[in-house]
């Protein structure tokens, strides 16, 4: 009985211990990491493309959510912690990166029917002005977007998660996830919208941005 009291008094100090070492060891990792938005660094940053998911979503006859991902993306943040409202984004995104998981889909929605990155490789999104702040580190900012040589209003929901200094890059880092939705129709891209194939695309986005 003793023996075996001991060993579990043992295994429980030894979790203890463990776990407090991940504690420190994330401590030391990231040691200037705030989640408080107005206590981390202003300044210019950029996307870190190894560290971005923009996934687009739609309605596929009911049956599922169809989803795809583009994976060549570039963007630059004019970030002022202090004062929100003054900060601004712009994402370039080059369309024939577009990621589905099927080769020979992915060159039909190349194509002239759908993204007709031929004539229109890219799309771009800016914001125009701050609409509020949803929470303490949440906020919705208005943009336009830019696709099929169309220009349409969108706002994005913005979610900040943490800033400080990547101990890997020894970059100042900052990290966001956000959302937007928009109908694929107001810039030219109605095909199957009246047979099921949704209108409304949802863009879920996880980005890391380093300062510059």
């Amino acid at each position: 009985m003793y023996p075996n009291l001991f060993s579990k008094y043992h295994r429980f100090t030894l979790m203890l211990v463990c776990s407090a070492l991940l504690v420190s060891c994330d401590r030391i990792l990231t040691p200037d990491f705030e989640t408080e938005i107005t206590e981390v660094k202003a300044g210019q940053y950029t996307l870190d493309p190894d560290h971005a998911t923009v996934l687009w979503k739609l309605n596929h006859l009911g049956f599922s959510t169809f989803i795809g991902r583009f994976n060549d993306i570039a963007a630059s943040l004019d970030f002022d912690p202090e004062n929100i409202e003054n900060s601004s984004l712009e994402v370039v995104i080059n369309t024939a990166g577009l990621d589905i998981n099927n080769p020979e889909f992915e060159e039909e929605l190349r194509g002239d029917n759908w993204f007709d990155v031929e004539n229109f490789p890219q799309a771009v999104y800016r914001t125009t002005s701050f609409v509020e702040s949803t929470g303490e580190n949440s906020f919705v900012f208005a943009g336009d977007l830019t696709l099929l040589g169309t220009t349409a209003p969108v706002n994005i929901n913005v979610n900040f998660h943490g800033g400080g200094r990547n101990f890997l890059t020894r970059s100042n880092t900052l990290g966001f996830s956000a959302n937007a939705t928009f109908l694929r129709s107001e810039f030219g891209m109605a095909r199957f919208t009246s047979f099921g194939v949704g209108d409304e695309i949802e863009l879920e986005i996880h980005v890391e941005f380093m300062e510059n």
